[in-house]
C-alpha cells in the first residue's frame, strides 16, 4: 500500500507514483471525525502545496476533498532532506482563473491530469495547503487554543468515566473519543513542527511529547479494543486520564 511503502521508505515510493511529488494528507471525516489519511500529488507554489482532487478522472470528488471542505484543518507528511516531516496546514480551494492556471501548469507537468480531466464532466478541485509558520502572535494563539482542546478532551473522558450510559453508549462513547484523541495528536504533531522551526532550542520537549503520544496511543489502541468490556475497560479508563493529565500539563507548561 503506497501509505506504508511511504512511510517506510521516508517519502520515496514506487509503482505509479515513482518519481511524482507526493505527500500524505490526513483529514478529519467530514461526518464522523475520523482521521483518513490519503497519498496526493502536489505541485509546490512558493509557501503553499497544492493538491488535485482528480479521484483519477472519476465521476466523483475524493472523499478527502468533502472532508476538508467540512474541517479545512488538516495535517500533511512530506520528504524534506530525506526524512518525513509532518506539518499543520490549512486548505483552501481555488476557484476561477487561479485554480484553471495551475491546473493546466499541473497538465504540462503530468499529462495524466489532462486525462483525468478529459475523462469527467466534473471541474477537478485544486486545494491550496498553507502550512502553519509561526510568529510570536500565532504562538501565543495556539497555547490559548491548547488549553481549550485539552479541556474540552478532560470533559468528555470525564463523561466517559461517569455517566451512567447502557453497554452501546459506553461502546459508541468510547471509540468516538478515542478517534478524537487520534486526531488532536495527530494535528499537533504537525503542528509541533511549525514549533520546532520557530524556536529549535525545544526540539527536547517535542521530543518527549512525540513519545508520549507514542504512550498514549498504545493504551488508547488498548481501550478501544475492550469497547464491548465495561469491567474491563473502565480501568484503563482510569489509567488514560492519569496518563493524559501528566502529558497536558506537560504540555500546556511549554506551549500554553
Amino acid at each position: 500500500m503506497v501509505i506504508q511503502e511511504f512511510r517506510a521508505n521516508g517519502g520515496l515510493v514506487g509503482g505509479p507514483f515513482e518519481g511524482a511529488d507526493l505527500l500524505l494528507m490526513t483529514t478529519a471525516g467530514a461526518r464522523t471525525g475520523k482521521p483518513h489519511t490519503n497519498p496526493a500529488v502536489y505541485l509546490r507554489d512558493g509557501d503553499r502545496l497544492l493538491v488535485f482532487g482528480s479521484n483519477a478522472g472519476g465521476p466523483k470528488h475524493p472523499d478527502w476533498y468533502h472532508n476538508l471542505l467540512a474541517d479545512p484543518q488538516v495535517t500533511i507528511e512530506i520528504r524534506e532532506n530525506g526524512a518525513i516531516r509532518k506539518h499543520a496546514a490549512q486548505a483552501v480551494p481555488l476557484e476561477g482563473a487561479e485554480r484553471d492556471h495551475f491546473y493546466e501548469v499541473q497538465s504540462r507537468l503530468a499529462p495524466a491530469f489532462r486525462a483525468y480531466a478529459e475523462a469527467t464532466t466534473r471541474v477537478i478541485p485544486v486545494v491550496a495547503l498553507n502550512v502553519l509558520r509561526l510568529d510570536a502572535d500565532r504562538v501565543k494563539a495556539i497555547g490559548v487554543q491548547l488549553r481549550r482542546h485539552h479541556d474540552a478532551l478532560r470533559a468528555e473522558l470525564r463523561r466517559l468515566r461517569e455517566d451512567p450510559t447502557t453497554r452501546r453508549d459506553l461502546r459508541d462513547h468510547c471509540l468516538a473519543f478515542c478517534d478524537n484523541m487520534r486526531m488532536h495528536h495527530l494535528r499537533e504533531e504537525g503542528a509541533f513542527t511549525a514549533f520546532e522551526d520557530h524556536d529549535p532550542a525545544l526540539a527536547p520537549v517535542f521530543a518527549r511529547l512525540r513519545e508520549e503520544h507514542h504512550v498514549v496511543a498504545g493504551v488508547i489502541t488498548e481501550i478501544a479494543g475492550l469497547a464491548d468490556d465495561p469491567d474491563r475497560l473502565r480501568p484503563e479508563l482510569d489509567r488514560l486520564a492519569e496518563e493524559l493529565e501528566t502529558h497536558f500539563a506537560y504540555e500546556e507548561a511549554h506551549i500554553g
